[in-house]
């Protein structure tokens, strides 16, 4: 059995991340990413998360770490999945998952329209619970779907940093702090 590990990186815009990942075959497998949130540090969130994780790392690791500050401060990332460990989501969590990086930076679609696009025009909520749970925000960017009213709606690292993400992307508020209609994309489906 593979050891699980961390790696943190205090050096991003939002502050620190921790990295939870295994080794198989030679390669990462990344099983979570945990940002910071205010007053839980990701460190603390990764010691309680799983208990006994060593810090380690590895020149693979650290270019996924670095491809994440990257794409926190809103530059393209072309990121290999491969590494991602999705296993233990549920099916309808994995699609949601998969469909993510048909949004392109810059833009931002709606749960509903994400639901619909998906086969499931009633399950706004469902997206929005498959979303709240992603493993691995930024590198699957679950921070472009908003509300259909296009407010924000929720983000695990906090609206402060989903608006900011998004504001590097491109994406653009009115005075109302809702997303300008001309970055919301509608996936044809």
């Amino acid at each position: 059995m593979q050891k699980i590990k961390k790696t943190t990186i205090d050096s991003t815009p939002f502050g620190p991340i921790a990295l939870i990942w295994k080794s198989y075959n030679g390669q990462p497998q990344l099983l979570k990413i945990i940002l910071a949130k205010p007053g839980l540090p990701a460190d603390q969130e990764a010691e309680r998360l799983f208990p006994g994780i060593r810090h380690a790392s590895t020149p693979a690791v650290e270019l996924i770490l670095t491809e994440i500050v990257a794409g926190m401060a809103g530059e393209k990332i072309e990121f290999t999945s491969g590494f991602l460990q999705i296993d233990n989501c549920s099916n309808f969590q994995k699609k949601v998952l998969r469909a993510l990086p048909t949004i392109f930076r810059g833009m931002v679609c709606s749960y509903g329209n994400l639901a619909a696009f998906l086969g499931h025009s009633q399950a706004s909520r469902a997206v929005g619970t498959a979303l709240a749970t992603n493993p691995f925000p930024i590198l699957i960017p679950c921070h472009r779907i908003i509300r259909s009213d296009r407010s924000l709606g929720g983000f695990a690292g906090g609206l402060q940093m989903k608006r900011a993400l998004l504001e590097a992307e491109g994406v653009r508020f009115d005075r109302a702090g809702r997303v300008c209609k001309n970055s919301i994309l509608t996936l044809l489906f």
